[in-house]
């Protein structure tokens, strides 16, 4: 089934959407200008490269805890979107269209209620529609000429710069905002044109060869090309002249543009796109990674996964039962030794890592024997667990001085009455001896 196949052309009478700002909803697709710089693209392909690493999962959640991925039709689709794409591929174009358009769309394809397919579209116009209960519709019209409908919900739409526009990313056109931006790349183009400049003029005329004698055209043209054939045939570096001709080498001072103007210039384009210099060029530490990971990229993938959940998702399914989307990042590859020694204890100490993910952190294979086994430490004992075992000690220790009070009672009872029966006893004892005296 190809994408045209997805959409349906619908009969109902529909009408432009209301947005308050009282324009009218069409937005055509889009500007990029700015992508004739390299420095642009450079800086943009940073970002879709670190965008295409993600791992698209359909997770279930509980509290705002990630707790369960779970296997179906919708993480089959996460993992093979389409029939022409991975899952990069499909990252990488979803983004690359939303730093170009400032909007990016992709239409999910159903069959029954099962997932199949995640399909990125590329309209040139766009125009929202309502119905007679005010459903939001877009129609979207394709460089061929095809247009197609389709209600606003069914879709994903992902915005760049979601600012005065009410519906699209970008300007209150729906055009992305370069102005400001374009000015310093005009600035950093008619620098690059002046040190492109200095170079062709470093191989303008080097040299004047002055004739002591008056010549006509004609033997000048013979001469200079005597002395341009000296000059290729000259193996040394000395050029022979006669008493008539000399060499007059011209000194240039050509000037070209700093390092740190052009380097100041490149940053400021950079900063437009959170990519420092060091991230372009491969140079940065683990500390820089995360800044750029934190200003940059996160933001990016809570979009998509935000986006790709309410569309996939009815609100039943996210809101009542925690289903969402989730793009995860892997970033162990940037920790260092002894950083993922002390993850792994702190994560280990817990339970909360398999023994198979502790030796693929490490570089090592997993091996089947610790298949699905997750060891923890005996130091550590779950909060509702420890306050279950401390209630059930401060009962037991009431009902054990309960217990003692009661048996203390009753012994004092039992003293007493063996101290009357020990009484009772030296009584009886002394009445036998007054006999026994009394008889003897």
């Amino acid at each position: 089934m190809g994408i045209l196949d997805i959409f349906k052309k619908k009969n109902k009478t529909k009408t432009w959407a209301k947005m308050l700002s009282g324009q009218t909803p069409i937005f055509s697709q889009f500007g990029t200008d700015i992508y004739a710089s390299d420095v642009v693209q450079q800086a943009v392909s940073c970002i879709v490269t670190e965008i295409a690493k993600s791992v698209p999962l359909h997770v279930v959640s509980s509290n705002g805890i990630n707790n369960t991925a779970k296997q179906g039709s919708i993480q089959r689709v996460l993992n093979h979107p389409n029939d022409t794409m991975t899952t990069s591929d499909f990252l990488e174009k979803i983004t690359w269209s939303l730093f170009l358009n400032y909007n990016a769309f992709v239409l999910p394809a159903w069959y029954e209620d099962r997932l199949t397919k995640l399909l990125p579209i590329q309209p040139t116009a766009v125009e929202f529609l309502e119905d007679g209960s005010k459903r939001l519709y877009v129609k979207f019209t394709f460089a061929g000429g095809e247009n197609y409908t389709v209600k606003y919900s069914d879709i994903i739409h992902l915005r760049k710069n979601f600012s005065v526009n009410e519906l699209m990313g970008g300007d209150n056109r729906g055009q992305p905002t370069n102005n400001a931006l374009l000015k310093t790349l005009e600035i950093n183009d008619q620098l690059l044109q002046g040190v492109a400049k200095a170079i062709n003029a470093s191989f303008a005329v080097n040299a004047v060869a002055k004739y002591n004698t008056l010549i006509d055209d004609g033997s000048t043209e013979q001469e200079v090309r005597a002395l341009e054939k000296k000059l290729e045939n000259s193996q040394s570096g000395i050029l022979p002249l006669d008493l008539k001709a000399e060499f007059i080498p011209l000194k240039r001072d050509t000037k070209i543009v700093d390092a740190d103007t052009l380097k100041f210039i490149d940053e400021k384009i950079l900063r437009n796109f959170g990519v420092p210099l060091c991230i372009l060029t491969g140079d940065y530490t683990k500390a820089q990674y995360e800044a750029f990971y934190q200003k940059t990229l996160e933001p990016i993938l809570i979009k998509y996964s935000q986006a790709f959940t309410k569309a996939l998702f009815t609100d039943r399914e996210s809101n009542g039962f925690g289903n969402e989307i989730i793009f995860q990042s892997k970033q162990l590859q940037f920790m260092t030794m002894s950083e993922k020694l002390e993850m792994i204890r702190l994560l280990g100490d817990s339970g909360s890592i398999f023994e198979n993910e502790k030796r693929t952190v490490l570089g090592m294979q997993p091996v089947p024997e610790l298949d699905g086994v997750r060891k923890q430490s005996l130091n550590y004992v779950d909060t509702a667990i420890a306050a279950e075992y401390q209630l059930g000690n401060i009962k037991n220790r009431e009902s054990n001085d309960k217990t003692d009070n009661e048996g203390g009672e009753e012994n004092e009872k039992d003293r007493k009455n063996k101290q009357t029966l020990h009484a009772g006893a030296h009584a009886g004892t002394g009445r036998h001896d007054a006999a026994r005296v009394m008889l003897g």
